[in-house]
């Protein structure tokens, strides 16, 4: 007799205690549905992104690659400045080209100081011009500053009907000035050389993991070089899915005409103009996916 023969249940047992665990049919882990997957077609931001197991989905990964790639690329690009002034001369819009004191990428991202200040030869032609154009009410600046997409995209769609809404109000404006590589605070030194009554300047923002093409508007009221973002008013994220061009037309012009009218700009300058009234709905009767026993959460009192 064998060693196996003498203990064969030791050796092969009858049953298996494991056939008495629940079958698991697939071992390796999956990827798990977030409960909040359907909002995330109310919003941009990165929510319900989900996991697998202990760590983030393949596509949520692969998703923050490009979003971040986007975003490089956005700030890299070039400012199409001839295919801009395209744009406003089919509106009928004249453009002119100046200069910052950068004239390079690197540089620009380096020295924020350099794209506050026009280049020597930019600011002695724009003294030249100020003679030849006269005292006018607004003058606008566009510029790349972090996304070049964002000027390509909106600046236009934006600067028209805003011009065309001042200029119905009686206002003159000076022709658009394209200056690459420039930061917020170089509309102060135009403006004062001008002698602007306000200054807008247009320039692509920081461009986000949800967004690389939004644009920004800020403008002052009675520019000089001692101002400071106090005296500044802003309207941010330009773009289709954020503020669109249009809606962001109207609000800079009820701005601007409100700061002539009281003669303030900056914090001094209060946006109340009422806003449209929303339909009195429960918001979450749009939002699908969600069921009953978690509806109550997204529910918006209208009240």
């Amino acid at each position: 007799m064998t060693h196996l023969d003498a203990h064969p249940k030791a050796a092969f047992p009858a049953e298996d205690s494991r056939n008495d665990r629940p079958a698991n049919p697939n071992p390796f882990p999956c990827p798990t549905r977030d409960p909040w997957e359907a909002l995330r077609r109310r919003t941009f931001a990165r929510i319900a992104l989900g996991r697998a197991g202990g760590s983030q989905r393949t596509a949520s990964v692969l998703e923050f690659r490009l979003a971040h790639a986007r975003a490089r690329d956005a700030v890299h690009a070039r400012f199409e400045a001839e295919a801009i002034a395209a744009q406003f001369a089919e509106s009928g819009l004249a453009t002119e080209r100046l200069a910052a004191a950068v004239s390079d990428r690197p540089t620009f991202l380096m020295r924020p100081d350099l794209g506050r200040r026009l280049a020597e030869a930019s600011r002695e032609t724009l003294r030249r011009r100020a003679l030849e154009w006269g005292a006018r009410d607004l003058v606008i600046l566009v510029s790349d500053g972090h996304s070049a997409n964002a000027a390509l995209r909106h600046a236009a769609p934006t600067i028209v009907p805003l011009a065309n809404t001042l200029r119905a109000e009686g206002w003159t404006l000076y022709p658009i000035l394209l200056i690459p590589f420039a930061r917020v605070k170089l509309q102060d030194e135009v403006g004062a050389l001008l002698h602007a009554r306000h200054a807008l300047m247009f320039l692509g923002e920081r461009p986000g993991l949800s967004a690389s093409d939004s644009l920004g508007a800020y403008f002052t009221w009675r520019p000089d070089p001692a101002c400071t973002d106090a005296d500044r008013n802003c309207v941010s994220n330009i773009r289709a899915e954020g503020t669109p061009p249009a809606a962001a037309a109207r609000k800079l012009a009820w701005l601007l005409l409100e700061s002539a009218r009281l003669g303030i700009g900056g914090v001094a300058l209060k946006d109340d103009q009422i806003p449209a009234a929303l339909p009195a709905q429960t918001e979450s009767a749009s939002l699908p996916g969600i069921d009953e026993e978690n509806r109550r959460d997204f529910a918006v009192d209208p009240s």
